[in-house]
């Protein structure tokens, strides 16, 4: 069952149970205050009765039982004009006067002396309040019972019972209407989540709901956004996980087909002109070539294996002397191909895997290396910073475009694809970099000018002046 028609019916329901049972509480409440009052004013007839033949009786003296029968006689005839019925019995429940009762009663059994009493009989569709009280006389003891029709109650319970009756069935109606639209205003925002979440399995991860209110619903409603939200941002992230992925593979097959058919071309070469030595030389040598960047790209992404699963155990380094080190690994090479490499570094320590990092320094300075041509510039500078330490490495080559600058650390992402292959890259250097940075949870920010040059900055956590 839908939640609306839920909550009709438990509204409807609940509204007819409490006009039901408040109805029937109030008609019974008038009936049982009408009975009592009818009940006290037969007690009172009774009483009067009783009174006017005893008085009698007080100045009458030897009386038997027939002699009491005519006195009460006469003491209900002098009562004309009231509404009751009276009997006199016996201890036997002989009648001696007046009529007979309209039904059965144990009601006088039951009476001890000097004590009275009522009770309502029931006789088919009519109903008598009937009291009684006992007599004594010189022959024992008489009974007196009086009693008076009381069928105007029934019949006026019956008509409010009618009457209530019709008034519930407008009441239910009215109680219909409004339940039919208190269950629509709450299920309407349900209805809205239940669309928007059939868009969004559909494939519409944008769509979102209004937020009406800040009740439970309304809170509902905004925790949905929410998920939605989520929703569509981790979506989003794995789709570009996956396009990064594929990229990564046909980068991947790229990169090793083009050495791979250079190797077996010139190798088949080999084979077939054996007898020419300069072009089995020449023929060795690009297999070589292309063997060494074969193995370059084995090494990096063995690198990045490695990082993945590594654990680093950082000490404590002076950088001054670990970037001068670093320095002198590179500089005969960049002197050889004109290219200057300046040293800046301020004193300070930082907590580092050194090897790791050298690695790093190394790929930036071979980075900028290879943007640059003879008569350029490399400065390696290192800079305290609040919280940790700065590596830098400026050049001033000719740049990065700024749409590469956010891809350049993806895996075999190149700027300038046909240079860098030239020079024997894959791409893989800066994604390790960044790798070897985020472990030590650093962070490495590029910023560069089209014909101008490349600034790299290497943040470490946790330097501080030596």
């Amino acid at each position: 069952m839908r939640l609306f028609w839920k909550l009709f019916c438990c509204m409807v329901a609940m509204t007819a149970l409490a006009c039901s049972i408040s109805g029937f509480l109030l008609i019974d409440g008038q009936f049982r205050a009408g009975l009592t009052a009818q009940a006290d004013v037969a007690v009172t007839e009774h009483l009067i009765l009783r009174r006017m033949l005893l008085r009698e009786m007080q100045f009458s003296h030897g009386l038997s039982q027939e002699d009491i029968a005519r006195l009460a006689d006469e003491a209900a005839a002098s009562l004309g004009h009231s509404e009751d019925s009276f009997r006199l019995s016996s201890e036997t429940d002989a009648a001696l006067a007046g009529d007979a009762l309209p039904a059965e009663s144990r009601l006088t059994g039951a009476l001890s002396q000097d004590q009275l009493g009522w009770e309502v009989l029931r006789d088919g569709d009519r109903m008598y309040l009937h009291a009684a009280s006992p007599v004594t006389t010189e022959d024992g003891i008489v009974y007196l019972d009086t009693w008076r029709e009381a069928g105007d109650l029934l019949a006026a319970r019956q008509a409010q019972y009618h009457a209530f009756f019709y008034l519930l069935l407008g009441l239910i109606l009215a109680s219909a209407l409004a339940a039919a639209t208190v269950s629509a205003w709450i299920t309407r925002p349900l209805g809205r989540l239940s669309e928007a979440a059939r868009q969004m399995a559909a494939g519409e991860l944008s769509r979102r709901v209004e937020v009406r209110g800040s009740d439970e619903i309304g809170q509902l409603s905004q925790d949905f956004n929410q998920m939605a939200q989520q929703l569509e941002q981790h979506v989003g992230e794995l789709t570009d996980t996956a396009r990064r992925q594929e990229e990564f593979l046909h980068a991947f097959a790229h990169e090793t087909k083009t050495p791979l058919t250079s190797i077996i071309g010139y190798a088949e070469l080999m084979l077939s002109r054996p007898a020419q030595p300069q072009l089995v030389q020449e023929s060795a040598a690009c297999i070589f070539r292309e063997g060494r960047r074969l193995e370059g790209l084995s090494r990096k992404l063995m690198d990045l294996f490695v990082l993945e699963k590594s654990n680093l155990s950082l000490r404590r380094t002076q950088m001054l002397p670990f970037l001068e080190r670093v320095a002198d690994v590179l500089r005969p090479a960049l002197e050889e191909a004109g290219i200057v490499l300046a040293v800046q570094a301020a004193p300070g320590a930082a907590e580092i895997e050194p090897d790791l990092m050298e690695s790093v320094c190394l790929n930036l300075l071979d980075n900028a290396r290879k943007a640059l041509d003879a008569g350029g510039r490399i400065l390696l500078e290192g800079t305290q910073a609040e919280g940790g330490y700065c590596i830098h490495v400026t050049d001033n080559g000719r740049g990065i475009a700024p749409e590469d600058l956010n891809r350049i650390t993806e895996p075999f992402y190149m700027a300038d694809k046909s240079r860098s292959r030239a020079q024997g890259g894959a791409g893989l250097g800066l994604t390790v970099c960044q790798k070897i940075v985020e472990l030590h949870g650093g962070t490495l920010h590029f910023a560069s000018t089209l014909g101008q040059g490349t600034r790299v900055s290497v943040f470490l956590k946790g330097g501080e002046r030596s």
